[in-house]
């Protein structure tokens, strides 16, 4: 690298060279003094590589059983845990339950359920109206459209439903 600053024996400077020229002809050197490797078939190629897959493969597993090692012995000098408390039962909480009209009953084993609720307004204490829509799980398919049926909420059983039929309130006429 102190070749490419010095001057050349004419007496001029060389060319200011870039850090990165600097660098590749300094890979360049060292390529061209390291010793030539033998051309490989790809089948050599593919042993050598394997064979370095081994070797890593022993490294790592003498690592890992020093570890364990380290931690077994780190384990039988610390004081034993006191147990750990019963876990507590689970308690489920209530479920909510809806009243609605059946809007949908097309897809299997699901219904379309629109729930209406009307409330007064908190500053204008006018009566509101609004409706939500939600999908329940109908196994007996017995809901149709128009029917006022109760719903009650329970796991996901898809993308969208949350809640099963539990009743058909009263049929559509």
């Amino acid at each position: 690298m102190a070749e490419a600053d010095a001057p050349t024996p004419e007496g001029g400077a060389q060319e200011a060279l870039s850090p990165k020229e600097r660098r590749r002809r300094a890979r360049a050197a060292r390529a061209a003094a390291a010793p030539a490797r033998a051309p490989m078939t790809p089948e050599q190629r593919q042993a050598e590589r394997e064979a370095e897959r081994r070797r890593k493969a022993r490294v790592r597993a003498r690592r890992r059983e020093r570890e364990r090692e380290r931690a077994r012995a780190r384990r039988a000098e610390q004081p034993a845990a006191e147990p750990l408390a019963p876990r507590r039962e689970r308690h489920p909480g209530q479920q909510k339950t809806r009243q609605g009209v059946v809007v949908s009953d097309r897809a299997s084993k699901t219904i379309v359920v629109r729930i209406d609720v009307a409330r007064r307004h908190r500053n204008y204490e006018k009566v509101v109206r609004t409706s939500t829509t939600l999908h329940a799980h109908d196994e007996r398919e017995d809901a149709r459209i128009g029917d006022t049926v109760l719903v009650r909420e329970c796991r996901p059983l898809s993308r969208t439903k949350r809640w099963r039929l539990v009743e058909v309130l009263e049929r559509a006429r």
